[in-house]
């Protein structure tokens, strides 16, 4: 008997509970497990059983390819079904903040501290060359960035663009776009770098901060250097610390690849690019504030104790999020 009537033969005898399972599989899968009865559920597990054993008679008998690609599609699919943790969207974004993202956040809490440290050199950099020789700036300022605040702009000029209100709700919007966007792009450079052992990501921390320490020099040469940090810190808290973050997920990774310890450095690398996906997903989520932050709520309030303020409190959600106790156990019956 060649394969076609071996497997149109076997195919016949089983079918039915192969269909069976399938339909069950869709409904749940379509609907919800909720939407099957008792006995449709208690079903599940045994028409699985018996797809295994078809499929185990499909390969040891070498039936035709098509028939055994359809029963490992049709075994995976209960497998999961069976086996596998059924949570919703819901679920699993509650399970994302309360739990995955924090405890993430918390377990690089070393690599946080460098990209800081990495963050704050260059700002104290610039800062000190730009003051002793103003046209440093331009190396830590793109045109596009500074706007005309530059030191060539008159104190009056830097003054009111720390406190005029931009016409129209339109131009804050596009502001707000465009921050958010810059933002998340050197964010995710500074994740994604860090592969290459990292430095790409330490430059990219340093020159960031570069550009904020030759900001505040103009600013303070021009006795607006408390004022312009109110300006910065009411989105900067959460901005710089996103950037930050995603620059100490990078070098997490980096570190493993240079110094993989027992693990292969593929392996190494896997783990912690997992770890500093969830990182960088949450980062995305604080871009995002920051965003608003920066393109309604700075522009819109122009008291400099109210910024602080913000800045202030900023932090200190910010910090008790990701810092506070022991999340580990949460999930856990």
């Amino acid at each position: 008997m060649d394969v076609t009537l071996r497997s149109l033969r076997f195919r016949k005898e089983r079918e039915e509970s192969w269909r069976n399972l399938e339909e069950l599989l869709d409904r749940a899968e379509r609907n919800a497990p909720s939407s099957l009865t008792d006995d449709e559920m208690l079903a599940i597990p045994a028409l699985y059983r018996a797809a295994l054993s078809s499929l185990s008679v499909a390969r040891a008998t070498s039936l035709d390819q098509a028939l055994i690609d359809y029963l490992e599609a049709l075994s995976a699919r209960a497998y999961f079904f069976v086996y596998g943790a059924r949570t919703s969207l819901k679920e699993r974004a509650i399970r994302f903040f309360a739990i995955d993202w924090p405890v993430a956040v918390k377990d690089i809490w070393r690599e946080t501290v460098v990209a800081a440290l990495i963050t704050f050199a260059g700002a104290l950099t610039a800062y000190l060359l730009v003051s002793a020789e103003p046209d440093w700036y331009a190396a830590f300022v793109s045109t596009d960035m500074a706007s005309g605040r530059d030191p060539s702009a008159s104190t009056e000029y830097l003054r009111n663009t720390l406190y005029d209100k931009p016409d129209g709700a339109e131009t804050l919007s596009v502001f707000a776009t465009f921050l958010f966007t810059h933002n998340a792009q050197i964010a995710i450079f500074a994740f994604a770098l860090g592969f290459a052992f990292c430095g790409p990501t330490s430059l990219l921390l340093a020159y960031n901060g570069c550009a904020l320490g030759a900001m505040f020099a103009v600013f303070a040469s021009r006795g607006l250097g408390f004022e312009f940090a109110g300006w910065i810190l009411i989105h900067g808290v959460t901005e710089l610390l996103a950037v930050i973050l995603a620059g100490a997920a990078g070098l997490k990774i980096g570190w493993s690849i240079a110094f993989p310890g027992d693990e292969s450095r593929i392996a190494a690398a896997e783990r912690s690019g997992r770890q500093g996906a969830i990182v960088i997903v949450g980062v995305v989520v604080m871009l995002f504030i920051a965003g608003l932050l920066e393109g309604f709520g700075r522009q819109l309030i122009n008291s400099d104790a109210l910024r602080y303020t913000i800045a202030a409190v900023s932090a200190a959600i910010w910090f008790s999020y990701f810092y506070r106790g022991d999340r580990r156990g949460l999930d856990r019956p």
